[in-house]
């Protein structure tokens, strides 16, 4: 075990917190660019989360909530970060993980952010706006769907169920198969669609093929959805900050003055100092249009730290954390 606490340089004696995104991808990066042998790059990168997640448990165990049930994205997205050992909490709603995150029931959050077909999750801002915790890692998860159903007949299926999204995004499946007219019935999950499936004969399920595995419902057709590069977004939430990684992200909630130019003179700081801005959505958050916006780079940096200083009542920093893609 000693070893493990030596490959991921985890060990902790100062009371910092245990999961330090910005350490891990500095470890990985430092590997990969090493690595002159069998293993790819994604084998070690799979490796080596492992055991950052195996020392982690051993120094401090601590629960990951997620957007439930069992096998839904969010699901996939945490353990993808945090590895089959740690202890997961489904929460049915993204309200709630903000919540016990909050209340310390939770350690981390994972929350979805964007979707690349259906844009950013408006619950998840919301919740970014209202409580005082950070993003402190972002995750990318291709999103493929299952049809699935236990009925071999597929003309005699009365009902099929997901998430009211999903049902968008396999609109030309449904459509090719006749089944865009019989009832579609958006439940909280696709991973939920699967469970309520399996025991309804008449149905089936849009849903992810683990799912479908794990409720042993069968799969009739795999990646059904309509853009084969579909992908969501996901962010880990915390009580604690980042430090610096040098390869970093920020994202910001601003709220601005309704005055003509105020905008563009907020982008214009941004411009002057070189920073690339990745995202510009306008928001609103109880009736008031606020601006979600994503730049490369730390909080702390010495280019930013002063227009966050200059703003400093408009603006409400969410987190800088390790970045995993520019967009999707």
């Amino acid at each position: 075990m000693e070893l493990v606490h030596k490959v991921g340089e985890l060990k902790n004696t100062t009371g910092a917190p245990i999961y330090r995104p910005e350490r891990e991808q500095a470890i990985l990066n430092r590997l990969k660019a090493q690595n002159s042998g069998k293993l790819t790059d994604a084998a070690i990168e799979a490796l080596f989360l492992e055991m950052f997640a195996v020392a982690r448990n051993l120094e401090l165990p601590e629960a990951v909530a997620y957007l439930g049930p069992e096998a839904s994205f969010t699901h996939q997205a945490a353990a993808s970060k945090f590895g089959a050992l740690s202890t997961y909490l489904p929460i049915s709603s993204i309200p709630g993980i903000f919540r016990e995150v909050d209340k310390g029931t939770a350690k981390f959050g994972v929350i979805p952010i964007e979707n690349s077909s259906n844009g950013i999750v408006s619950d998840t801002i919301n919740c970014l706006d209202e409580y005082d915790l950070k993003i402190i890692a972002e995750v990318v998860v291709d999103v493929h769907l299952s049809f699935a159903t236990v009925n071999e007949d597929l003309k005699t299926l009365k009902k099929i169920y997901s998430r009211d999204i999903a049902f968008g995004q396999c609109r030309k499946f449904l459509q090719d198969l006749g089944l865009d007219e019989i009832e579609h019935i958006p439940v909280e999950s696709t991973a939920k669609a699967a469970k309520l499936a399996r025991d309804d004969k008449d149905a089936a399920a849009l849903c992810p093929s683990v799912a479908a595995k794990i409720n042993n419902l069968p799969i009739r057709f795999e990646n059904v959805e309509d853009d084969t590069n579909n992908k969501t977004r996901f962010f880990i939430i915390s009580n604690f900050e980042n430090q610096p990684s040098g390869a970093d992200k920020t994202s910001i909630l601003a709220r601005l003055s309704n005055e003509p130019g105020a905008l563009v003179e907020f982008l214009n700081d941004f411009e002057k100092a070189n920073v690339n801005l990745t995202k510009i959505k306008s928001h609103i958050v109880e009736g008031k249009s606020v601006f979600f916006l994503e730049f490369n780079g730390h909080k702390d940096d010495a280019n930013i730290k002063p227009i966050l200083e200059k703003h400093q009542n408009e603006i409400k920093i969410l987190g800088s954390y390790v970045k995993e893609t520019e967009d999707i």
